[in-house]
């Protein structure tokens, strides 16, 4: 006898996963947003042993992993650990699971004139809906490209 199994597509199960992390204890995430002429520079921290999921990207962009080492997973990349130095690129309609296994800092760049990170979101990235953390944790958490979960007290 055979079992038939259905997958979840991938979208579903990073949506699972941000609900279970939502449930967890959160880090801060430090985020430092950088410009110059045509470009927009963005760092973000990550302590050792934070899983994080990305929002979805529009567009394709050099990004730099400038400090430590990072378990990713995605459609485009399969399951790999990045190490510093490492430059990569993301390709468009990009989401991630993450796993830092140290302190990691990674860096990505946006060719761009605008300097209003909101506008610059809504350039670079796919809008996404976090209803699904609200339904299962009753919090209205804002998150994304800005700025990471506030930490809970």
């Amino acid at each position: 006898m055979s079992e038939i199994t259905t997958q979840q597509p991938k979208a579903q199960l990073l949506d699972e996963l941000e609900v279970a992390l939502a449930r967890l204890p959160r880090v801060e995430l430090p985020v430092t947003h950088r410009f110059t002429k045509g470009m927009y520079i963005r760092e973000i921290q990550i302590p050792a042993g934070t899983m994080l999921t990305s929002m979805t990207h529009k567009t394709e962009h050099p990004f730099v992993i400038s400090e430590g080492a990072i378990k990713v997973t995605s459609d485009n990349e399969g399951s790999v650990i990045y190490e510093a130095p490492h430059t990569g690129i993301t390709k468009p309609n990009t989401r991630r699971a993450l796993h830092a296994l140290t302190d990691v800092v990674w860096t990505t760049f946006h060719v761009t004139d605008e300097t209003d990170v909101e506008k610059i979101c809504e350039q670079i990235l796919e809008p996404q809906d976090n209803k699904h953390i609200l339904e299962a944790t009753g919090e209205d958490l804002a998150c994304g490209y800005t700025h990471s979960l506030p930490n809970k007290d």
